[in-house]
């Protein structure tokens, strides 16, 4: 589970990113960033009801994409000063979490996150 300082709650904060936020996309995966004045990167993880109305579906995926940001956090690999908010896509549902790893990383590094 994402530590509370490396997570984004409030709506005013996801507003903000989606603001003034810079947007960066993959196949499953989409992402605004925006730079905060905090010396922690937090994030936020959107799944709509689109990708399925399933709630169990929606949750399993956000919790495999939490925990390889977590991982990363906690292996120093993500910059600090970061807000991000990442909207994961239908192409994630069936994916094992190696492959969603990879997903993950690779918009991390597109974004100069890593």
């Amino acid at each position: 589970m994402l530590q509370l300082e490396n997570r984004l709650k409030a709506s005013r904060d996801f507003d903000r990113v989606w603001k003034v936020g810079c947007f960066f996309s993959t196949a499953n995966l989409k992402m605004k960033i925006a730079p905060n004045k905090k010396n922690v990167s937090r994030f936020g993880f959107v799944v709509s009801t689109k990708i399925s109305k399933l709630a169990v579906v929606r949750n399993r995926i956000k919790r495999q994409v939490r925990e390889v940001s977590r991982l990363l956090i906690k292996d120093g690999q993500i910059k600090c000063g970061f807000d991000a908010v990442i909207l994961l896509e239908r192409g994630l549902i069936d994916k094992k979490t190696e492959i969603i790893s990879v997903e993950v990383k690779k918009i991390f590094s597109l974004a100069g996150l890593l």
